[in-house]
């Protein structure tokens, strides 16, 4: 169909990619060099390297990006306080820049002229592999397959790779309903009975965290520590950014922190509801706003927080690798000089309490802010002045006889 001589594909080693390495074997006639990312999905990674030896593919790359994913994706977005649309927390968004970016690298050490991928035409994904693509390697070629086959079904999916003899594993207990999504951050859940708005989210559907009914009676008191806007400690040991969000995972998790139920706008124009798990996620970004309150200066953190909806919106759409998410990027970070110190929160039955922040690049003046005799550290008289002077508009416009209502 192309000329296409070598193609990178990013690769599970499930139902979808294994037909998809197999037609563009067939199809495309071309070499297929496979991709398998290890993200913190919590499942092993390495069978894909066998499944992808039985289909004759020689150049195998399976990463651990554990690491690079929180520490260049999850903390920077976490600096912002990012979220979309007033609730959802990005999981899946921020690892796909990542992907990309690594398919990239290898088409370029294996000299491929195209990349492949196993998002549908219907989604998100498709615009975020694609924009990332093309950002860092203008002329690559990107072949998806949901935008050209007609293999629309998991039974077209499975005759296919029964009648090519591709290697696909079946379990003896029942396939969950929902497509699902992991990595280090989160655990998403979309189809099923879920495309109902109106029915309610089945509890065996939760895999990461507990409910809140059935979460411990007796609070969980943790202390994140600070440095430049990223934790670097939990209850005074060191950790490494993954070592961070995986200790969060789990005991948020078993607090019963992070579930979350939403009906989100997708970039291509449909509305599409989705179950999130983010327990790590959750406690960061309420730590991360408690060390901010007391190290930013007022009119900074009002500045980012106006910022942050425009963000989270372009990293939501893909724009991860545009001149104007790393132009952001640069004044969050500087925002986060000072950004330092230690916050101590309470997680109780899927709430995240905060319950102390200090911090020596505190802004916080106790001898200001005291409702004590403050010894003469702030003169209230002077608000007499300030208070006159921001009304002097609205005096003048009422002497004009002018109604607001």
């Amino acid at each position: 169909m192309t000329d296409v001589k070598k193609v990178v594909l990013a690769y599970s080693g499930g139902l979808d990619t294994s037909v998809i390495l197999k037609w563009l074997q067939d199809t495309h006639d071309c070499e297929v060099v496979t991709f398998t990312a290890d993200l913190g999905q919590g499942e092993e990674v390495e069978p894909a390297r066998a499944k992808a030896q039985a289909m004759g593919v020689k150049e195998i790359y399976i990463d651990d990006l554990r690491e690079e994913f929180v520490r260049d994706f999850v903390f920077p977005m976490f600096r912002a306080n990012t979220v979309y649309e007033g609730e959802y927390l990005l999981g899946t968004s921020i690892a796909r820049p990542l992907i990309a970016k690594r398919l990239i690298e290898i088409a370029n050490e294996t000299g491929a002229d195209a990349i492949s991928h196993g998002a549908t035409g219907k989604g998100n994904d498709q615009v975020r592999f694609e924009l990332g693509a093309y950002a860092l390697k203008p002329g690559v070629k990107v072949i998806a397959p949901w935008r050209e086959w007609d293999l629309l079904s998991r039974e077209k999916l499975m005759d296919y790779a029964a009648k090519h003899d591709i290697p696909i594993e079946r379990h003896g207990k029942k396939k969950s309903p929902y497509s699902m999504d992991a990595n280090l951050l989160h655990i998403s859940y979309e189809g099923g009975v879920l495309e109902d708005t109106w029915a309610e989210h089945e509890e065996d559907m939760w895999r990461w965290t507990k409910s809140p009914e059935a979460a411990p009676d007796t609070p969980t008191y943790i202390e994140l520590t600070y440095s430049k806007g990223d934790i670097v400690a939990i209850d005074g040991k060191q950790m490494s950014p993954a070592e961070v969000l995986a200790y969060l995972n789990k005991v948020g998790g078993e607090n019963g922190i992070g579930r979350l139920d939403i009906v989100e706008n997708r970039f291509v124009g449909m509305k599409s509801r989705g179950c999130y798990e983010t327990p790590g996620g959750t406690i960061m970004l309420k730590g991360h706003r408690a060390i901010e309150s007391i190290c930013l200066d007022r009119e900074v953190a009002h500045l980012k927080d106006s910022l942050m909806p425009k963000y989270a919106e372009l990293i939501y759409n893909g724009f991860w690798w545009s001149p104007e998410r790393v132009m952001m990027q640069q004044m969050i970070d500087a925002s986060q000089l000072h950004v330092n110190g230690v916050v101590r929160l309470k997680l109780y039955k899927g709430n995240v309490i905060v319950t102390g922040r200090k911090s020596d690049d505190s802004l916080f003046d106790a001898a200001i802010a005291t409702f004590e005799d403050d010894a003469g550290a702030y003169d209230q008289a002077d608000a007499a002045g300030f208070i006159k002077l921001n009304a002097l508009r609205m005096r003048i416009a009422a002497g004009k006889g002018r109604k607001l209502l």
